[in-house]
């Protein structure tokens, strides 16, 4: 049996970039996968308790709709229900954020009448959703 000998000696004229490729794209799928159940609710489960546990706070999620609908995380409430879901919160949790995602159809009288509803129940910080593509327009 003949062995072959190789020349090793030959110039690398060439890098293969195959591994490299591979690697970014598993690494899209699972950022992709990922994304997904960040953005989902979770499954409701009765967590056991504990003392040196930290309580991880979610913003409140309040949405304004074009006929001036309110949402408070997804379920539809009135101002009033607002008021006291939003004060309840402020008392178990003294740190609470607002998201306020309002159509951009509405007037700015609503907005500014959520965004004082928020601040006299205690709630100074939150943010407005925006969308980046309608900013890129404005210019």
């Amino acid at each position: 049996m003949a062995a072959i000998q190789h020349d090793d000696d030959e110039m690398i004229t060439g890098i293969n970039v195959t591994p490299l490729v591979d690697v970014v794209l598993v690494l899209l799928v699972i950022l992709m996968v990922t994304a997904t159940y960040l953005v989902a609710r979770t499954i409701p489960v009765d967590l056991p308790k504990a003392q040196t546990g930290e309580a991880s706070t979610s913003p409140l999620s309040i949405t304004l709709d074009a006929s001036g609908t309110l949402y408070l995380d997804g379920t539809r409430v009135s101002k009033s229900e607002l008021r006291a879901r939003i004060g309840e919160r402020r008392r178990r949790e003294p740190g609470a954020r607002a998201v306020i995602a309002a159509d951009g159809s509405l007037a700015h009288r609503a907005v500014v009448s959520l965004v004082d509803l928020l601040r006299s129940e205690g709630i100074t910080q939150f943010a407005i959703n925006v969308d980046p593509s309608d900013l890129e327009d404005a210019r």
